[in-house]
This record gives C-alpha cells, structure tokens and sequence, in this order.
C-alpha cells in the first residue's frame, strides 16, 4: 500500500492512499498510524501530481544511525561502530518532495547521503528485536543532507545535520516491504553516486528499533533513518538531486542557487 500526503485546493493538507490502477488518491481521515488512524466509511477520490505531494511524515522526532555501512564508516576515514551511533534532526529540517535543499551560508561543504527511512507505527519502548517490525509501519526514502566542514569542526552533528531542509522525506510510504532486500542510490544531475544494499547494513532495522526504544519512548508517526551506503559528496548550487529506494520509488530535489 502506498501512503502519502498530498495538498487540498483549498490549501490544507491530507494522507491519501494512492490508488496505482486508477491514479486517484483516497483522501484519509488522519495519519494512518497509532491510536488515532483513519476512521471507516466513504472517502473522496481525487486526482493528483508529483507537485501536490508533501512530506509524508510528521514525527515527533527523527532518529538517525551514523555509519552505518562498513564501506562508509572507511570513507569517512572511521571504523564500523560496536552499537549503533545515534543522533537526532529535528522536525524543522523536513522538506517536501521536489522541494529545494538550501546551502546555508555557514558552511561550505555540503553533501548527500541517501538512506532508507523506517516509519514507527505504535508507542514503542523496550522492544526486542524478534517483534520489532510489527512496529513498523511503512518506508520511505530519505536524504540526510550534511554540512560535512561543520560536522568536522564542532565534533558533534546537531548543527552540521540539523540546517532548515536538510532532511527531505518521500515521495511517500510503502508497506509490506523487507527492508533486508532493498537497494539505496543517489544520483546528482543524472549520474550515480551511491548505490548501496541495505543487506550490507551493519545493524538491521530490527536491531535499530530494539536500540532506539531502550533509550526514548518511539511514538507513532516517528521516523528512524537507518544510514547511508558508500559515495557520499558535494552538492552545488543548481544540482538536480535523486534518491531512490527499491520498492519505493524516487524522490527528487534541487539544490537552490
């Protein structure tokens, strides 16, 4: 099932499932996840385009995993970490698809990791690792854009991570995917930067929920970004940015100028 949030002619917003066969969205009560999903009934059916979709998340938080390929622990010049290495975007940094990454003027190296987004289902705490994904709800794609100078310079990555659309999310959410089987690519202007497995992931996804929801409560809606594979780099003002997930689609950027 495809998942996505898409703007009303009105000018408000709504998950809709996207029906493949028709083209149609199927406008949802609510966020499909947690307690509070979408009631029964009749729903209206409208048309739509790349250019209505928006985020199609809106988490409480966003829970990131450094290094969390062998291949880019090595380019990054550090070894493959014991347990996941975690740290936190905040919500401000989400951009829509097709929206455009801003190059902040405190920085000047700014580069691309493609990575594969993990959408929490239910309240989460303490969760082992053989029932972690049925607290899963979907997938998405996502870009953990990063100031690499800064992340450098301040040797902790709140800042270097957390810049105003460094961190786009979509075009929307599949379920029912295996997330051991999924390949992650980025490509600028049309040619191919990263293209990575995530059977090549250090920590699963299973082990990433078991390991973030002994530390903080996982809340319905929150994202999980589980890593980037090897060929990280540059992005320029005027870039055309492309991150792909098998099974999931494309989401496209620009670099604004």
């Amino acid at each position: 099932m495809r998942i996505a949030r898409i703007a009303l002619p009105n000018g408000n917003t709504s998950f809709a499932r996207l029906d493949r066969e028709d083209g149609l969205a199927e406008l949802l009560d609510g966020a499909p996840w947690g307690e509070q999903g979408p009631t029964s009934g009749e729903r209206a059916r409208i048309p739509w385009t790349e250019a209505d979709l928006r985020c199609p998340v809106i988490p409480s938080k966003i829970l990131c995993i450094g290094r969390n390929y062998a291949a880019h622990a090595k380019e990054m010049g550090g070894e493959a970490p014991s347990e996941p290495l975690l740290f936190l975007k905040p919500p401000s940094a989400l951009l829509d698809p097709g929206g455009a990454i801003v190059l902040p003027a405190e920085s000047a190296r700014v580069e691309h990791e493609a990575e594969l987004g993990v959408v929490i289902a239910q309240r989460a705490r303490n969760v082992r690792r053989e029932n972690a994904l049925a607290y899963v709800y979907g997938y998405t794609c996502v870009g953990d854009i990063t100031a690499r100078d800064l992340q450098k310079k301040d040797g902790q990555w709140a800042r270097a991570k957390g810049f105003d659309t460094f961190c786009p999310v979509g075009p929307w959410i599949e379920t029912g995917l295996d997330p051991r089987a999924l390949a992650v690519r980025c490509r600028v202007n049309g040619e191919t930067r990263q293209d990575g497995l995530t059977a090549n992931m250090i920590f699963d996804v299973p082990a990433l929920i078991e390991y973030t929801s002994r530390m903080m409560t996982l809340e319905a809606g929150d994202l999980i970004v589980t890593g980037t594979p090897e060929g990280v780099g540059p992005l320029l003002g005027g870039d055309r940015v492309e991150i792909e997930v098998s099974g999931i689609g494309v989401l496209r950027l620009s670099v604004a100028k």
